[in-house]
């Protein structure tokens, strides 16, 4: 590593409203930014710093989808970027439970000590990308990725002026459009075993670069959307949804409010459990969260329903 830099900065207007469960997790309230520059006042700055270097995230489609939809909602153009996944990367060259951040920068030899703080998670990002290029003996990332058989993803440049908006953008505009009538409900806890619904057929023509594509996916647990929503969300994307975990199983999204860490605590359903004897035989299978999952299908729930 040779440069860093972390900005703090307000929102785009009308898209500044700070979220309760948001703020836990990575501790930024809206007074530590009062009066600060907006995103797309600073992001000149910041792409300036970017220049034509490839980007590298961890679930990096989601990432790149955020600074897409800043510049959208700030009527701003934005420059195409090659960019690469640290979850993909973590995924094809660990055998990890959980390829989370903290799971894989500890395999890396980087562990986070301030998890979500933006620096420090960029830092750990970094570390596992240097350490799985080390492993394969590349000297750059086109090296590393012609040797794992993978191809850089690209985002292309877009001009929201001219362009259509993403999804993301899209959602958030009807949203401040509709009003509260806009923001989906919160789904009322319901006891006893979720409808599980059908198993839809993976798409064909989704991106093979997506952390899902080619994925056999299980849900398990008390999910804030529903178990069919989000096996249509997961199949949209190349994923092959299924109702039980399986010798075919490889990723296992988990609801309830599980964070990575409870991989350890034990704090797990069957489910889980099984997923865990059946990585210790040697079975790759990847334990997400269902925030994580989220993040991947580009969705959201609303907030209370997190809370």
């Amino acid at each position: 590593m040779v440069e860093e830099a972390s900005w703090l900065m307000r929102p785009p207007e009308h898209h500044d409203r700070f979220d309760h469960h948001n703020v836990r997790i990575h501790g930024i309230r809206p007074e530590q930014v009062a009066g600060l520059p907006r995103f797309g006042e600073l992001f000149p700055e910041i792409g300036a710093f970017i220049g034509g270097d490839v980007l590298a995230a961890h679930n990096a489609a989601f990432d790149l989808g955020v600074i897409r939809s800043g510049l959208e909602v700030s009527g701003l153009p934005g420059p195409a970027y090659d960019y690469v996944c640290t979850v993909m990367l973590a995924r094809r060259c660990y055998s990890l439970v959980s390829n989370s951040l903290p799971y894989a920068a500890e395999e890396a030899g980087v562990p986070l000590v301030n998890h979500h703080d933006a620096a420090e998670d960029a830092r750990a990002c970094a570390g596992i990308l240097i350490d799985i290029a080390a492993r394969n003996g590349a000297g750059s990332i086109a090296e590393l990725y012609l040797s794992l058989g993978l191809a850089v993803s690209r985002q292309p440049a877009f001009d929201p002026l001219r362009d259509p908006l993403s999804k993301a953008s899209q959602s958030a505009l009807d949203a401040l459009a509709g009003g509260a009538a806009a923001v989906a409900p919160v789904r009322a806890y319901q006891p006893g075993w979720p409808e599980e619904g059908a198993n839809p057929l993976p798409n064909a023509f989704a991106e093979p670069g997506h952390p899902l594509f080619g994925q056999t996916v299980v849900f398990t647990g008390e999910l804030a959307i529903t178990r069919p929503e989000a096996k249509v969300r997961s199949a949209e994307l190349g994923a092959r949804p299924e109702s039980r975990v399986t010798a075919r199983t490889t990723v296992l999204v988990v609801g309830d409010g599980f964070v990575a860490a409870d991989l350890r605590s034990g704090r797990l359903t069957g489910k889980a459990r099984r997923v865990l004897e059946l990585h210790e035989r040697g079975q790759r299978i990847e334990v997400l969260s269902e925030g994580e999952f989220l993040q991947m299908v580009g969705g959201h729930v609303a907030s209370a329903a997190l809370a």
